[in-house]
């Protein structure tokens, strides 16, 4: 496959994350994702679902002003934009996420036409809690050729084994942490057992990400393996959004034709620049110029 011409495709939840300085920042994995691979000048379509309010507003706004495709963002009438409340115990986040957003409600009558030509799909499990944003998501999988990049986002209580599993099945690459690989796999023993079970799912890579201890991709081929650490300790802001920095890379990489230990490196210095900042996300465009132009390649933002 010449992965020179996929284009990402993303699908899933976009809303605030509200932290405990009063702050409120545009996130969600899936949108985190899709902001960066603008900024890396991948032009990724984004689906998913705001409220016609305030928030879902400055979605718009924020898009709009990033450059991005907006023509895969519903709005709703009924359902208000989706948000988190963030709160930090030892420095590590856990969220409480609201229920009954827009986002739950990606309708599948209104997916954007894709024009012919090969995908890369991205997306998560929290979209997928409500039958109808999952519905969706099957029907977008029925309609385009696509390989799938599963990032698994296992929140309580918004998830069952089941359904991740299955999920799971049939996608290229899979990205989850140690902490999700022992929930989703409680009967093996070790680490090494977990990734057998979960390789037998996957047709190219499992990325198993362990923060500060770095991360390893494993090859559900020939089992090789591929490790990275940070080379540095950063001046850590907040590690929300680490795993999408990590992620977006990754697929850039795989978008790239990147090799494996390569899109591994990069993906590292970029996940370990975004803690040191507030939230998952950067607005300035300086920021992602600095790692375009060590890649060498052409940014949106770079000129």
């Amino acid at each position: 496959m010449n992965h020179t011409m996929m284009r990402p495709l993303i699908f899933g939840e976009v809303l605030f994350d509200r932290f405990p300085d009063g702050s409120v920042v545009l996130g969600g994995a899936p949108f985190n994702v899709a902001w960066h691979l603008h900024a890396f000048g991948l032009k990724p379509l984004m689906i998913s679902r705001i409220g016609r309010d305030a928030l879902g507003s400055r979605v718009e706004a924020a898009m709009h002003d990033w450059g991005m495709d907006c023509s895969g963002m519903q709005t709703d009438n009924v359902h208000p934009t989706g948000t988190v409340e963030v709160s930090f115990v030892e420095g590590e986040p856990s969220y409480d996420i609201a229920q009954a957003v827009a986002y739950d409600f990606i309708d599948a009558a209104r997916l954007p036409q894709q024009a012919d030509g090969e995908w890369l799909l991205y997306h998560g499990s929290l979209a997928l809690r409500n039958p109808c944003s999952a519905a969706a998501l099957a029907k977008l999988e029925e309609q385009t050729a696509c390989c799938r990049f599963v990032d698994i986002n296992l929140r309580e209580p918004w998830w069952q084994r089941d359904a991740v599993l299955a999920m799971m099945k049939g996608a290229a690459w899979l990205k989850l942490n140690e902490a999700e690989l022992a929930e989703i796999c409680p009967e093996a023993t070790n680490s090494a057992q977990r990734i057998d079970q979960v390789a037998t799912m996957i047709s190219q890579h499992i990325v198993l990400t362990g923060g500060e201890r770095g991360a390893t991709a494993i090859s559900s081929v020939d089992g090789s393996r591929h490790a990275v650490v940070p080379e540095r300790v950063s001046s850590v802001l907040d590690t929300v959004g680490a795993g999408d920095a990590f992620c977006s890379v990754f697929v850039a990489g795989r978008l790239l034709g990147w090799p494996i230990d390569l899109s591994m490196q990069r993906a590292q210095a970029f996940a370990s620049a975004v803690v040191g900042i507030r939230g998952a996300t950067a607005h300035d465009r300086a920021f992602y110029r600095q790692f375009t132009r060590e890649w060498g390649i052409k940014g949106d933002h770079d000129v």
